[in-house]
C-alpha cells in the first residue's frame, strides 16, 4: 500500500481546509507514492519516537502535531527538530501530520474527549462558516438524473447527516450554436429553445475541482452554463472543541475525581467551584482558551482544555469553571483516535501507537 491510500483515507475525513491558517499539517518527510510497510501513530514526532520507528520497523509516523511547525532556516544536529529530520530521511521514514484539520471536526480530537467522559448529546462548540460551496447549473431534463447521481457520487449535495440534497425547478434555455460548434441540441445558425432544469446543490469547498470536472464530464452540453457561490453558513459538523451533557448532574468534586481518574491526572487546575451540580460540559483538546465565552454562551456548567494563562482565568467571573487538564492530558487519546480509524479501515494492514510518553511536563 502506497502513503497517497492513507494519506487520502485520513483527508476525505478531515480535508485539509480545515486546518488552521497557522498549522502545518499534512506529509511533512516523505514521497506519497512511497510503499508503506507498517505504521507508527503518536502525539508529537520527537527523536525517540523516530528511533521506535526504526526499531519496530515503520516507515510511516503519523503524529498529531507537526514536526516542522514554523519555518526553519537550517537542518542539523543541535535542536530536536533537526535531529529528527535527518534520522528520518537517513532511515527512510515518511512523517505525516494531521493537526488542527483532526481538531476541527466533530469526530476529531475534541470528540474523543467527550466520548471517553461520556457526554450526550453532543455538538460543536464553536462552528466554523464558509466551509460550503453552492453549485448552480442548467441541464435538459433528460440528462438531469445522470448529472444530479454523478454529483451525488464523488459527496455533493451532504448537509450534516443528510445526503443526495439538491433542488431544482423548471424552466426554457434559449441559445444559438454558432459556426464550429458541436451542439447536443439544435443546429448551427438557429435559435434552439429547450426545456432544461436548474439543479442547485451544496458540497464542501475543499472537492471543488472534483465537483467542476464531473459536472463537464456528466453534462452533455459542449459549453456549460454554471455558477459557484461561497456560502456563510455555519458547519454542524466542522469546528473548535464540543459541548454535550453528563447523564445526571453531579457534584464538581465527583467530577473532577472522576476526570483525574479518567485521565491518569495528578492536578488540575481550575477556577474555583461555584457551589451547584454540573451538567452541560464543554471541552477542548490542546489549546483552548480562546474558546471560554463559547462556553459560557453555551451555558457550560465545565469547560475542559488547557494552556490558559494566569489572568485568563480570571474571565471565569464565576460563571463556569475552567478545567485546566494540561496539553498533553487533553490529547493523549488522540493516538488511540488516529488507531481506530486506520484499523477500520485497513483491518488487515500493520499499525502500531507510539509507547513512548512525549509529554515535556513533568510534575513534582
Amino acid at each position: 500500500m502506497k502513503i497517497n491510500e492513507i494519506v487520502d483515507y485520513l483527508e476525505n475525513l478531515f480535508p485539509q481546509n480545515l486546518q488552521e491558517d497557522y498549522d502545518n499539517s499534512g506529509l511533512i518527510i516523505g514521497d506519497l507514492e512511497n510503499e508503506v510497510s507498517s505504521v507508527l501513530i503518536c502525539l508529537d514526532c520527537v527523536e525517540s519516537v523516530i528511533d521506535e520507528a526504526i526499531t519496530s520497523k515503520c516507515n510511516l509516523v503519523i503524529s498529531h502535531h507537526p514536526l516542522i511547525f514554523a519555518g526553519i532556516k537550517s537542518i542539523n544536529n543541535t535542536n530536536y527538530i533537526g535531529r529528527s529530520i535527518i534520522k528520518a530521511i537517513k532511515f527512510n521514514i515518511s512523517i505525516y501530520a494531521i493537526h488542527t484539520n483532526l481538531d476541527n471536526a466533530i469526530d476529531g480530537v475534541s470528540s474523543k474527549i467527550a466520548d471517553l467522559i461520556n457526554l450526550k448529546n453532543q455538538k460543536i462548540l464553536f462552528p466554523k462558516k464558509n466551509l460550503l460551496n453552492k453549485l448552480d447549473v442548467y441541464c435538459p431534463l433528460d440528462s438531469m438524473e445522470m448529472l444530479r447521481n454523478s454529483l451525488y457520487k464523488i459527496g455533493a449535495g451532504s448537509i450534516g447527516n443528510y445526503k443526495n440534497c439538491s433542488f431544482y425547478s423548471i424552466g426554457q434555455g434559449e441559445f444559438v450554436p454558432m459556426e464550429g460548434s458541436k451542439p447536443y441540441l439544435g443546429k448551427n445558425g438557429n435559435k434552439q429553445i429547450v426545456e432544461e432544469g436548474k439543479l442547485e446543490v451544496i458540497f464542501p469547498k475543499n472537492i471543488i475541482n472534483k465537483v467542476v470536472k464531473t459536472l463537464k464530464k456528466s453534462h452533455p452540453y459542449e459549453e456549460v452554463s454554471y455558477q459557484i457561490y461561497q456560502m456563510e453558513n455555519k458547519s454542524n459538523s466542522f469546528g473548535s472543541g464540543v459541548v454535550g451533557v453528563l447523564e445526571n448532574e453531579i457534584s464538581a468534586v465527583d467530577f473532577f475525581n472522576f476526570l483525574k481518574k479518567k485521565f491518569n491526572l495528578e492536578i488540575i487546575k481550575h477556577t474555583k467551584f461555584l457551589g451547584n451540580k454540573v451538567k452541560k460540559i464543554a471541552v477542548c483538546g490542546g489549546s483552548g482558551s480562546f474558546l471560554l465565552e463559547c462556553a459560557i454562551k453555551n451555558n457550560a456548567d465545565v469547560f475542559i482544555t488547557s494552556d490558559f494563562k494566569y489572568h485568563q482565568f480570571f474571565n471565569a467571573e464565576d460563571k463556569i469553571i475552567i478545567a485546566d487538564i494540561g496539553h498533553y492530558e487533553s490529547e493523549q487519546y488522540t493516538k488511540e483516535l488516529l488507531y481506530d480509524l486506520l484499523l477500520k479501515k485497513f483491518p488487515t494492514f500493520a499499525i502500531r501507537i507510539s509507547e513512548i510518553n512525549t509529554n515535556p511536563i513533568n510534575y513534582f
